[in-house]
């Protein structure tokens, strides 16, 4: 028999999503069998696989010590001897960084590509804000996603609870992002609300305009405002009502304003990479945050889009 007490950063899981990360050896349908035939106890009692986990809870464990046995960990962090990350802020649960053009922020087909959550784990546990030998289920993790080529603000959680917040207030709409985005020709109006419904070709990694009623459509929301003109350029913000993959490039697109270098949706290749920047984030909590309470109101910004300086001088001098 083994045990596991349960610490800050693996309490408020289920225990059967709980035990998925903890021992990956262990399959969940033979975890399921285990905890209904009592091999698995919470506190030295019976539980359900629903059961959700306390602090200072010690989960009694009779099965195998095979299971118990962890895969070699080849993860890309341990061998990334200077993690090159551009902090804006970062305080014991939350961490922003600037994200560059050209990095995926999660992993791709490629195993041995360096991600931006490389980045962040090799500097992180570098730092010893994270030890992956002590923790039983916590990964780090972004709270937004940017596309590759899309630079800017990324926020991490650096703790169980503060992911937990931080996912919750994005699906709720309390954590403002805006963006910055060169497009080619000028929006008309020139500032407004669009709202619509999109569509994503998963094979082709493609978004589409579609119909409410269309299968798999989902609601697309934001707002925008023209900042600047210039020559064939306008300097558009766009705040993201709605958080849908590449809904920026698709509506602008749709509005006959393609983002400037987005090869995807119209917008020529004068540049090598989209002219989107997540410039700003406003934590603009209206419901209890727990322990993010105190960055309420809090916002932040980039400063280090490049299409700025090279296309709007105007912007560029405020």
């Amino acid at each position: 028999m083994r045990e596991i007490t349960i610490t800050t950063n693996d309490a408020g899981q289920r225990i059967d999503r709980f035990l998925q990360k903890a021992l990956p050896a262990l399959p969940g349908t033979l975890a399921q069998k285990y905890i209904r035939l009592k091999r698995i106890k919470v506190d030295g009692k019976r539980t359900e696989r629903s059961y959700r986990l306390s602090e200072g809870d010690t989960i009694q464990l009779y099965i195998g010590d095979e299971f118990f046995e962890k895969p070699p960990d080849m993860a890309l962090y341990r061998t990334i001897a200077d993690p090159k990350l551009s902090i804006c802020y970062e305080d014991e649960h939350v961490l922003i960084v600037n994200k560059p053009p050209d990095i995926l922020c999660h992993s791709s087909t490629n195993p041995t590509e360096i991600t931006l959550v490389d980045q962040v784990k090799a500097y992180l546990y570098q730092s010893g804000a994270w030890n992956p030998e002590t923790e039983l289920s916590f990964v780090p993790a972004l709270s937004n996603r940017l596309d590759r080529n899309t630079g800017g603000l990324a926020i991490v959680a650096k703790s169980a609870i503060a992911q937990r917040i931080l996912n919750a207030k994005l699906r709720t709409g309390e954590i403002d992002k805006y963006y910055l985005l060169a497009v080619l020709g000028c929006p008309t109006p020139d500032s407004g609300r669009i709202e619509g419904h999109l569509v994503k070709d998963r094979a082709q990694n493609i978004v589409s305009i579609a119909e409410a009623h269309d299968v798999d459509a989902k609601s697309a929301v934001l707002e925008y405002q023209t900042l600047e003109t210039a020559r064939d350029l306008s300097l558009v913000e766009c705040k993201l009502i709605t958080g849908r993959s590449h809904q920026i490039r698709v509506q602008m697109a749709n509005l006959g304003t393609p983002i400037l270098g987005d090869h995807k949706y119209g917008g020529g290749d004068r540049e090598p990479h989209q002219a989107l920047w997540a410039y700003r984030l406003r934590f603009a909590f209206l419901t209890d945050a727990g322990e993010l309470a105190y960055l309420t109101g809090q916002e932040f910004h980039s400063t280090e889009a490049p299409f700025i300086a090279k296309y709007f001088i105007n912007s560029q001098k405020k």
